[in-house]
C-alpha cells in the first residue's frame, strides 16, 4: 500500500511541476492544481515514513492516514480538472477499488464522497440517469467489489499467517523433540505400523552397530534382533513388539539377548510403549544390562548361598526356643517366658526373610517351577480368605468375600476355571490379603473374583493408608518400601510385592495396583482363564500324569517339632503336613508336642537329634536344587 500511494502521489507531484520547468502548456494532464500537488507531496513523505516504520507498528493506523491523504488528493483533482469530464477520472475508480482494504470504513468514504458530488452537480447542472449510472459505474461498483477481493485476501492472508505459524511451533517442538530423543542415552526406536523404522536415536545407532541411514526404513526385526537363552530367534507369540501393536499395551522385557550387526550378543532390558490406537505403532526403549545380569547373578548366588547357611542356625534357634516354650519340656518363669516368646517370632520373622530371599532368587536364576493344575479361582480363593479371617477380626477389620456375599443373596455366580500353580496363586493371594489388613487401621478389606471370556481377575480392596503416587512406579522394586510416617511403625522386607509380581508374570498373568493416598488401595491380580471344556480336558491330563508309575518316590524327611513360620504368602503348616518350599515335594512333619504329655529327658534328647537331623538335610536338599 505505501508503495502504490508514493508512485501515484508523486506522479501528480511531477504532473505539476513539469508545465513549471518546461514549456509544456499546463492543460489536461498537466493540470494539477498547487493544493493537490501539496496534499499529494505529504502522502509521498508520509508513504515513506510508513514504509520504514511499517515492521515497528502494532496497528496499522499509518496506512489508513495515507490511504484518506491520496483519496482527498485525488478527490480535488478530479473535481478541480472538469468532474466526470476530467482526464483523471480514472485514479478516482482506482481509489474506489482500493478503499476494500480498509473494509467497510473505506467503503463507506468513497460512497459520502460519491453522494456529495452527486448531490453537487445536481444542484448546479442538473444530472440524468444516464450520469448517474456512470458515476455508479466509476465509483461505487469498483468500491463494492474491492470490499470483496480485500475481505477475501485478508481472510486467506490470515489463515496463511496461521499456518505458517502452526508449522513454526511444529518445527520448533520437533526440533526440541530431537534434541532430547537424541540426549537420551538410552536406545530409542519409532516403528510404525508395518514394523519399518521410521526413527533411531544415536545411542540405539551405537548399541546396534547400525547407522541411522542404513537402519531406517527397514523392518525393526533386522535391526534388533531378539534371541531366547538358547540363541534362538524369538518365536512371534513372545516378540514384545509384536506383542504391543497386537494388544496395545505397554510392555517390559528383562530377559531377551539383543544381537548387533557384528554379531556380538547382549542382555537388554525393553520397554515397548504403544502409539495412539492398536497398531499404530510403537516406541522401543532398550539399553544394555548384560554387566547389571552378571552382578545380579553373583547377587543371587550370595544371597542363595547365605540362606541355604544361614537357615540352618536359625532352624536351630527357633526349634529350641521352641522346647523352651513348652512346659513339658521346660520350666520357666512368666518373665523369662516372655522374653522367649519374642525371641521366638524374632526367629520366625526371620525363618521367613530367608525363605522370601530364597524364592527370590529362584525366581531370577530359572529355578522356580511351575505346576499347573486346574482350579475354580472363585472357590480357591475363598478358601484363603476363610483362612485369613482371624487375623483380620484380631486387627478388629471386616474381611469381605464378594462371591460368598453373593450366594448368600442366592445370586448366581460364575465359575473361572484356571490352568496355573496353585502354589504360587496362593502366595499371590495371601500376600496380597496379608498387606491390605497389615496397611489398614480400621475399616474393611473386600475380595472379589470378576472376569471376562479371556480373563479373571482377583481383586484386594481396602480402605487403609493408600499408597503416595510418587511410590507407585516403584512399589513393586525389589526391597522397596513406601517410607512415610505411617508406615514407620509397620514392619516388612519389600520383597512379597516383588515376589508375587514374578510369580503372576510367570503364569502368563499380571499385578498392579489403584490407589489414593489416604483413601485405601486395591491390587488387581488377573490370570488367563480357560472354558468348562478345556479344564475337563486338563483334569483328565493330570489326573493320567498323576497315576503313571513314578521313577522314585522320595523318603518322607522328619521336620522338628516346632516349624518356623512359613514365608509371607505360603500355606502355613499344619501338624500333618507342611506345605512344600516352592520347587520341593511335601515332607511329613515330626510329631508335635500337645500340651499336658510329659516327655521324659530320652524323648526330649530325640526331639533335640531330629531336630538337629533336619537342619542339616534341609541345607543338603536346598544345596542340590541350587543348580539348575
Amino acid at each position: 500500500m505505501y508503495e502504490v500511494a508514493f508512485l501515484l502521489s508523486l506522479s501528480l507531484v511531477l504532473l505539476y511541476l513539469i508545465p513549471l520547468f518546461t514549456t509544456v502548456p499546463a492543460t489536461g494532464l498537466f493540470s494539477v492544481p498547487l493544493l493537490v500537488a501539496v496534499i499529494a507531496g505529504i502522502t509521498a513523505m508520509v508513504s515513506v515514513g510508513g514504509f520504514i516504520l511499517a515492521p515497528k507498528l502494532k496497528h496499522q493506523w499509518l496506512t489508513a492516514v495515507v490511504g484518506g491523504l491520496f483519496g482527498i488528493a485525488s478527490a480535488l483533482l478530479v473535481f478541480a480538472t472538469g468532474g466526470l469530464e476530467s482526464p483523471f477520472i480514472a485514479l478516482w475508480t482506482l481509489v474506489a477499488f482500493f478503499s476494500g482494504i480498509y473494509a467497510i470504513w473505506g467503503v463507506l468514504a468513497i460512497v459520502i464522497s460519491t453522494g456529495v458530488f452527486v448531490a453537487y452537480e445536481y444542484l448546479t447542472i442538473g444530472m440524468d440517469i444516464t450520469t448517474l449510472a456512470f458515476i455508479i459505474f466509476l465509483s461505487l461498483i469498483p468500491s463494492l467489489l474491492s470490499l470483496l477481493v480485500w475481505h477475501q485476501r485478508d481472510t486467506i492472508d490470515e489463515s496463511t499467517k496461521n499456518v505458517r505459524k502452526l508449522s513454526n511451533e511444529l518445527s520448533q517442538v520437533a526440533q526440541k523433540a530431537e534434541i532430547i530423543i537424541n540426549a537420551i542415552g538410552d536406545g530409542v526406536m519409532a516403528v510404525d505400523s508395518t514394523g519399518v523404522i521410521s526413527l533411531i536415536n544415536p545411542a540405539g545407532q551405537e548399541l546396534l552397530g547400525w547407522a541411522k541411514q542404513d537402519a531406517v526404513m527397514l523392518n525393526y526385526k533386522s535391526i534388533l534382533k531378539m534371541l531366547d537363552a538358547n540363541n534362538n530367534e524369538l518365536d512371534p507369540s513372545q516378540d514384545p513388539v509384536a506383542q504391543v501393536l497386537n494388544t496395545n499395551q505397554q510392555l517390559r522385557a528383562n530377559t531377551i539377548q539383543v544381537q548387533t550387526k557384528s554379531g556380538k550378543k547382549m542382555m537388554a532390558s525393553l520397554t515397548v510403549s504403544p502409539i495412539g490406537q492398536a497398531g499404530s505403532g510403537v516406541i522401543v526403549v532398550f539399553r544394555d544390562i548384560t554387566k547389571e545380569k552378571a552382578e545380579e547373578r553373583e547377587q543371587a548366588e550370595f544371597i542363595s548361598t547365605a540362606s541355604h547357611e544361614m537357615r540352618t542356625p536359625v532352624a536351630s534357634i527357633e526349634g529350641y526356643l521352641g522346647l523352651a516354650m513348652n512346659p513339658n519340656t521346660a520350666t520357666i518363669d512368666q518373665r523369662a517366658q516372655d522374653y522367649i516368646q519374642k525371641a521366638h517370632e524374632a526367629a520366625q520373622h526371620l525363618g521367613r526373610l530367608f525363605q522370601d530371599l530364597l524364592d527370590v532368587s529362584k525366581s531370577e536364576d530359572g529355578r522356580m517351577t511351575n505346576l499347573p493344575k486346574v482350579a475354580d479361582l472363585t472357590t480357591y480363593t475363598e478358601t484363603i480368605v476363610q483362612g485369613l479371617q482371624q487375623k483380620a477380626a484380631e486387627k478388629g477389620l471386616t474381611l469381605v468375600f464378594v462371591p460368598a456375599d453373593q450366594r448368600a443373596q442366592k445370586t448366581i455366580t460364575p465359575v473361572y476355571f484356571v490352568n496355573q500353580d496353585t502354589d504360587h496363586i496362593r502366595e499371590i493371594i495371601d500376600n496380597l490379603v496379608e498387606n491390605a489388613i497389615k496397611y489398614t487401621p480400621k475399616g474393611t478389606v473386600t475380595v472379589d473374583v470378576t472376569g471376562t471370556d479371556e480373563k479373571v481377575v482377583v481383586s484386594v480392596k481396602d480402605s487403609g493408608l493408600g499408597i503416595p503416587a510418587e511410590d507407585l512406579p516403584h512399589l513393586f522394586q525389589k526391597f522397596y518400601r513406601v517410607d512415610n510416617a505411617d508406615r514407620q511403625a509397620i514392619g516388612g522386607t519389600g520383597l512379597g510385592l516383588y515376589l508375587s509380581r514374578r510369580l503372576a508374570e510367570a503364569m502368563q498373568g499380571r499385578l498392579w495396583v489403584e490407589s489414593v493416598h489416604g483413601q485405601g488401595s486395591t491390587f488387581f491380580f488377573e490370570l488367563p482363564r480357560i472354558t468348562s471344556e478345556e479344564a475337563e480336558r486338563f483334569k483328565t491330563e493330570q489326573a493320567a500324569r498323576v497315576q503313571a508309575p513314578a521313577v522314585a518316590t522320595p523318603t518322607p524327611t522328619p521336620v522338628p517339632a516346632v516349624q518356623a513360620a512359613p514365608a509371607a504368602g505360603t500355606q502355613p503348616a499344619t501338624p500333618q503336613t507342611m506345605e512344600p518350599i516352592i520347587g520341593r515335594p511335601p515332607v511329613k512333619a515330626a510329631t508335635t508336642v500337645p500340651r499336658g504329655e510329659s516327655l521324659s529327658r530320652e524323648q526330649i534328647a530325640e526331639r533335640v537329634r531330629q531336630l538337629e537331623a533336619f537342619a542339616k538335610e534341609s541345607r543338603a536338599a536346598e544345596s542340590g536344587q541350587q543348580t539348575p
